[in-house]
């Protein structure tokens, strides 16, 4: 297929994760100075000592996990080949493409993206959000940052929340398979797919994460087609205030209480192996269950460069700049009339 001449640029946002064990204070500082994460009355005078007290308590309490993991989050490599292999798929299928990353609160930040794409000269920006339910603590914390900082005349189109789309099930259901796989009968251990937790605060103001989430889960169980018992849980809570409950340590208690000694845990919000999945769960969360006797823990492997996840975001791709276009096209209809 010929390629095409116009070039379109593809920013991939993602939350990031420190580089080195140093960078957890300073990148969970940017973090709780987001105000689409904390937000109050005079916020804007608060803001910055609160967020040095939590960073500076929160490192303490998460540097273990990031020693566990090699002393450093590996999600840019990930996401960085993710980008990549997007990239190679969208040239094959005849797009002029160029693939960029933009982490919100480490590097490389959003700035570093934009100037990216403007050294590449696109013609036109896709942004991709790696967050398949939509929150506005992800979605569209990266998205307003993005807002802020981008103002050069490009067409720019945005990928929906793509929680719903085919192949995004199907890669997902793949990895579950491959992880039951690893029983010696896959029927029997219980699935518990834990996703990132937020606020109840930020639900009751409207947010769809949670539906969302719930969502997934059914689509996921009725495509799977398994037999196995499943519940959902939340992990990664910070703070006093209430989150998403129940959380995945108490649902390991409440599974050792009710006798289950298999499972399989499934994260369902993440697109790509981090400290969440590799920390929390495989060496955190491992060592809880065995504690409490659960004999077989296993933990689906993130997407990270599924070709059936790239897949679907390639197709994410070409549907947003098609969509966008018969609107543009429409457009011009209208006013011709």
């Amino acid at each position: 297929m010929a390629h095409s001449t116009r070039r379109t640029g593809v920013v991939l946002f993602q939350l990031g994760g420190p580089d080195s064990l140093e960078a957890i204070e300073p990148f969970l500082f940017n973090l709780f100075c987001d105000p689409d994460i904390i937000d109050f009355p005079f916020a804007r005078i608060g803001r910055k000592p609160l967020a040095k007290l939590i960073s500076s308590t929160r490192a303490r309490k998460v540097q273990h996990h990031y020693a566990a993991i090699g002393g450093c989050s590996p999600i840019r490599r990930f996401t960085e080949q993710q980008a990549l292999a997007l990239q190679r798929r969208l040239n094959e299928s005849g797009m002029n493409a160029r693939c960029f990353v933009a982490m919100r609160y480490w590097h490389p930040f959003t700035a570093e993206a934009i100037e990216q794409v403007r050294a590449a000269e696109c013609d036109e920006v896709v942004l991709l959000p790696m967050y398949p339910q939509y929150s506005s603590t992800t979605t569209g914390s990266s998205l307003n940052e993005w807002r802020r900082r981008f103002h050069d005349e490009l067409p720019v189109y945005c990928v929906e929340p793509f929680y719903r789309h085919h192949l995004y099930l199907d890669a997902l259901a793949e990895k579950i398979e491959e992880t039951l796989a690893r029983f010696p009968h896959p029927g029997r251990p219980e699935l518990v797919f834990s996703a990132h937790s937020v606020p109840v605060s930020v639900i009751e103001g409207g947010d769809p994460y949670q539906r969302q989430i719930e969502e997934t889960v059914e689509m996921l169980m009725q495509r799977g087609g398994w037999s196995n018992r499943h519940r959902l849980c939340y992990q990664s809570k910070v703070g006093a205030s209430k989150w998403l409950q129940p959380s995945l340590h108490k649902t390991l208690r409440t599974l050792a209480a009710e006798k289950v000694s298999e499972v399989c845990i499934v994260p369902i919000s993440f697109v790509s192996d981090h400290v969440e999945t590799l920390g929390e769960i495989d060496h955190e969360a491992r060592h809880e269950a065995a504690a409490l006797g659960i004999r077989q823990f296993e933990m689906m492997p993130g997407l990270n460069n599924s070709p059936k996840f790239i897949s679907a975001l390639a197709d994410l791709v070409e549907t947003a700049i098609g969509v966008n276009l018969e609107r543009r096209e429409r457009d011009v209809l209208v006013a011709a009339d």
